[in-house]
């Protein structure tokens, strides 16, 4: 480990790969540019594995053979792709090639095991080539890669490395990914080349599949430090060596390309005005570390100890729980021990996700390239029978059919027409998907009724029902801990159970032991999963509705809180102690009002959860009224409980969710709830578990919750969505302890609530200019432009605002790393606890807001610390929604410039409260005022991130500056779907419409054309 730059740490890397690592090193001259291959290795491998078949090409083609042989190659890897190539061979004058060999699933092949020591994995530094990027001269830019991985000559992987000690870390390797590669380089192009981009430094790891420029999502590819994210400090190591000592090495990396990586392929249908268009989206698929961590260890675990265990699989949502189950299944349905016999005949995978079969069947049909791999059993218990005993590899069933899969798997001789079926021997693995158990919560209770009592599938059945932990006693604890102990496993059944909560009597049975010593086997945290960015931390935001009541009357004289219209409305109706549901509705619909409808560009919708399935008859009908007598418009509810509901109080009365949501199905609820007209979801024992809607931003509790089904429920709120940058809950019925104390098992938080007092605002204000970094001047600067009156900064704003935060990042570079943690610490601590605060006092207007969208824009352009933590908390897109809601709720002055009033939200009621009217310039608002419709901000974001997508269109740059405004606007015309498909996720409402609609889509057209035009010969002219 000795030496600091980044060239002795990619030597070291160099060192590991080649040494133990079973890979062989290449000059970067081997590399051909033109074909991206390393074209000796390629035909050197083909010459050596299938010498045969070179043979007889040779005897044909004589001294064309290799160039004939590397150009159908590189034929097919642009139809096809690596993967499905080094997979599935390639064709070259009627015989077969096949371009790497995979370990075989037994011994019993002597030649295929050695056809796999034939492979040839090759590390090359300094790959150069020339890239399709211009320099500022118009020149072509000089590529070099610091690392590119090949298997048989072909580029599968390549890896920008940094170190700390030079002043750079993985971040600077992402943003170098991002600005300075271009997937238009074939050794970049999507699926046609390398497959997975890594950025690299000693502490940290991250990864992409596909490289679209600014848009490139990288992942951490990270082990998790003390539960959280991040790498745990190794001795005499650097951190992240498990990627090159374990990850990368010969034999991993060939396993990870044979049985994990995969193509997910979404199709989806839209309407245009010409008919329906099938759109469809890839995805390259490389497993995050924990989700390869955890099928490695489960397979090799069932494979030295064979069948009769139990594993729980603790991982969080946002854990990619669908994939794992793919490749465990996939992996458990081909493993064989060391006599080579297979460990288990048949796998059952239960799971309540429909999407889960489908992706189950085209994941494995990618690693196996044949049929009849998966079966799904749709029609009774023979069908389930008949599938085991004849050994279907994977089987996947529903939550309903569970009870008779015990009753199947114990009785199959004799089931249904009395034929004898021989399953003597015969071992099953089963893995049991709670994780979308069941959205009305009865499958689960009506499962509990029909299962034994005891044993596994009781446990089965407890997890997935309402029953809690809290409701066991310490006697009963002791009982079923007692009954498990004895109870006779069955040896010829494992049980791999995939759950992010589990209750006591599913970590009591699935008993086998993982790290710590007990269950569960394999943990992915919620901790990890909300420092790595793939959940919200619902809790961040969390109050009772007193603290909340406390709090407002703390400022409600307070000279530093401006008092807006909408604030008195919410103090007028607040009182201590809320006893009837209309005190309870006036508060959640004038704080949704107040704080929710803004946020997330004009698209946040909120939950109510209550009590009973009468409560939710009654919330739901005083929430109308009160919308009703208010004259409010733009917040629309609905309504979710099962069966019919009469009123004691009203004789004679009966609801159903149906009748209550004006006559809507109860299956497409989800699907009508995504619509922008309906904001509010009311639910009585629905919709708490497995629904994912990423919208959601605020959740109104008016129901006791405990333990598990505390966690479940506000976990509705921790989907990610563009621009979502906070959650927010207000409890009405829980303690703040015990909601704290049901999530500690899962995620150990700091209630926010105890900090929570306006003083420490300004305690915090006064600390963070205390260090000097930055002065009131340098936030007021900033303001002035963050704050004009239009909706999109110029380049002259963005320059203005850049370099007033430059001057203050140059600062804070002087100062040490102890002290820039401490100030980055502080930074932190008042965003989060203004995000906090703000939710409950109108601050708009204030110097505190002020310093807030300062600091926001500031913290993203420090350098991160080195602790695995998400890149940008704020990204563009949320920084913009932010800026859009101070506009919307009036909290950015509008003094500066002139600008035309944006019709729509305010005027109609959805904006909320603007006492002076926002003026907003936007494509949006003329769209609005010719066609009557209520489009948001969120919508003009979509208008917004076309136009910077045609700028950054080389050949719509080049029409824009060769042909008059008239030509461009035709040749704009036609590449106008695939930029508006491009963006259609999140945007399906304004999608339909302007792939509908003639003369609305004709109307966008037009604006942005004339957008375009202008800005492209604007930066021309400036050029």
């Amino acid at each position: 480990m000795s030496g600091h730059t980044e060239h002795d740490f990619e030597a070291a890397i160099e060192a590991g790969l080649i040494g133990a690592g079973g890979y062989a090193k290449r000059a970067p001259a081997a590399y051909d540019e033109a074909l991206a291959l390393f074209p000796d290795d390629v035909t050197g491998f083909l010459k050596d594995s299938q010498a045969a078949k070179w043979g007889q090409l040779e005897a044909l083609l004589g001294a064309k053979t290799e160039a004939t042989v590397l150009d159908s190659l590189t034929k097919e890897l642009d139809i096809k792709g690596t993967l499905h190539v080094l997979r599935h061979g390639f064709k070259c004058y009627g015989k077969t090639f096949r371009p790497a060999y995979f370990r075989p699933n037994s011994a019993m092949n002597p030649e295929a095991a050695q056809n796999y020591a034939r492979n040839r994995l090759t590390i090359t530094r300094q790959v150069a080539f020339t890239s399709a990027m211009k320099k500022a001269d118009g020149k072509n830019r000089r590529c070099i890669i610091d690392v590119t991985l090949a298997v048989n000559g072909l580029p599968v992987a390549t890896a920008e490395l940094k170190n700390p000690f030079t002043n750079q870390r993985a971040a600077d390797a992402v943003r170098q990914y991002c600005d300075a590669r271009d997937e238009r380089d074939l050794l970049f192009a999507f699926k046609k080349r390398a497959l997975v981009h890594f950025a690299v430094d000693p502490d940290e790891v991250w990864m992409t599949t596909r490289l679209k420029g600014k848009e490139t999502v990288f992942l951490p590819f990270n082990r998790s430090n003390s539960h959280g994210a991040g790498n745990p400090a190794v001795e005499g190591n650097w951190k992240t060596h498990y990627l090159w000592d374990e990850v990368l090495q010969a034999d991993s990396l060939l396993d990870i390309l044979q049985r994990f990586m995969h193509l997910e392929v979404k199709e989806r249908q839209v309407k245009t005005d010409k008919g329906a268009r099938t759109i469809t989206k890839e995805t390259m698929v490389f497993p995050r570390y924990h989700q390869l961590d955890a099928v490695r260890k489960l397979v090799s675990h069932a494979q030295a100890n064979g069948s009769g265990r139990n594993y729980l699989v603790q991982h969080s949502a946002g854990s990619g729980k669908s994939n794992s189950i793919a490749w465990l299944a996939h992996r458990l349905s081909s493993l064989h021990d060391a006599n080579d016999e297979k460990v288990f005949h048949s796998v059952v995978v239960v799971t309540d996700r429909r999407v889960l079969d489908q992706q189950l069947q085209n994941t494995i049909y990618q690693f196996e390239h044949k049929t009849g791999v998966v079966e799904k059993i749709d029609e009774d218990t023979q069908q389930l029978v008949r599938a085991l005993s004849s050994g279907t590899p994977i089987v996947i069933t529903t939550i309903q059919k569970f009870p008779f899969i015990a009753q199947a798997l114990a009785t199959l001789e004799k089931k249904g027409s009395a034929v004898k079926i021989d399953t003597a021997g015969k071992r099953f693995a089963v893995i049991v998907d709670e994780a979308h158990s069941s959205q009305s919560g009865e499958t689960a209770t009506a499962l509990r009724g029909m299962l034994n009592r005891e044993g596994i599938e009781a446990a089965i059945a407890a997890q997935m029902s309402d029953e809690e932990d809290d409701d066991l006693s310490e006697e009963a604890k002791e009982a079923i801990l007692r009954a498990s102990l004895k109870r006779a496993r069955q040896p010829n059944l494992s049980f791999f159970a995939f759950t992010a909560t589990p209750k006591f009597k599913t970590k009591t049975l699935f008993d086998e032991p993982g790290p710590s010593g007990t269950s569960p086997f394999h943990e992915y945290t919620m901790r990890q999963a909300i420092e790595e960015g793939f959940i919200m931390d619902v809790l961040q935001n969390y109050t009772t509705y007193k603290r909340f009541f406390g709090l407002i009357k703390q400022v409600e004289n307070d000279p530093e809180v401006p008092r807006k219209q909408a604030a008195k409305a919410l103090t007028r109706y607040l009182e201590l102690h809320p006893v009837n549901i209309e005190q309870v509705v006036s508060v959640i619909v004038e704080h949704f009002r107040l704080y929710v409808m803004h946020e997330l560009g004009g698209r946040a919708k909120a939950m109510v959860v209550t009590g009973s399935r009468l409560a939710a008859v009654k919330y739901k009908l005083a929430f109308d009224r009160y919308i009703k007598d208010h004259g409010y418009s733009g917040i629309r509810s609905l309504v979710a409980f099962s069966g019919s509901v009469e009123d004691p109080d009203d004789p004679g009365s009966s609801y159903t969710e149906v009748s209550m949501n004006d006559g809507l199905a109860e299956s497409e609820l989800p699907e009508a709830f995504e619509r922008d007209d309906y904001r509010v979801l009311l639910v009585a024992e629905k919709y708490q578990t497995g629904f994912d809607q990423p919208l959601l931003q605020t959740m109104y509790v008016v129901k006791r919750l405990a333990g598990v089904q505390a966690v479940q429920t506000l976990s509705r709120l921790n989907r990610m969505a563009p621009g979502k940058a906070r959650t927010f809950v207000l409890d009405f019925a829980n303690e703040e302890d015990d909601i704290y104390k049901a999530f500690r098992p899962y995620y150990e938080a700091t209630p926010i609530g105890e900090n929570a007092d306006p003083h420490r605002l300004s305690e915090l204000q006064h600390k963070v200019l205390e260090w000097a970094i930055f002065s009131p001047d340098d936030v007021n600067a900033f303001a002035e432009v963050w704050y004009r009156g239009k909706r999109d900064h110029s380049a002259t704003d963005h320059r203005l605002m850049n370099a007033a935060l430059d001057i203050v990042l140059q600062r804070f570079l002087e100062k040490d790393e102890g002290e820039q943690d401490e100030f980055r610490g502080q930074l932190t601590a008042y965003r989060n606890l203004y995000a906090f605060l703000s939710q409950i006092i109108p601050y708009q207007d204030s110097e505190l807001e002020k310093l807030y969208a300062f600091v926001r824009n500031l913290i993203a352009k420090l350098p991160l610390p080195g602790d695995g933590r998400g890149f940008a908390l704020d990204d563009e897109v949320a920084l913009r929604f932010f800026r859009l809601q101070q506009m919307t709720e009036g909290s950015i002055n509008l003094d500066y410039g002139e600008a035309d009033p944006l019709k729509g939200p305010t005027d109609v009621g959805t904006g909320g409260f603007s006492e002076d009217g926002v003026t907003l310039s936007s494509l949006v608002a003329k769209l609005n005022e010719r066609f009557g419709t209520d489009f948001t901000g969120a919508d003009q974001l979509f208008f917004d991130q076309i136009r910077a997508s045609a700028e950054e269109d080389e050949k719509i740059v080049e029409a824009a500056k060769a042909n008059t405004l008239a030509n461009f606007s035709s040749y704009l015309e036609r590449m106008l779907d695939e930029l508006f498909i491009d963006r259609m996720e999140g945007n399906e409402e304004i999608f339909s419409r302007v792939m509908t609609d003639k003369e609305f889509r004709s109307a966008a057209h037009e604006h942005l054309a004339m957008e375009i035009f202008k800005r492209v010969r604007d930066r021309k002219t400036a050029e």
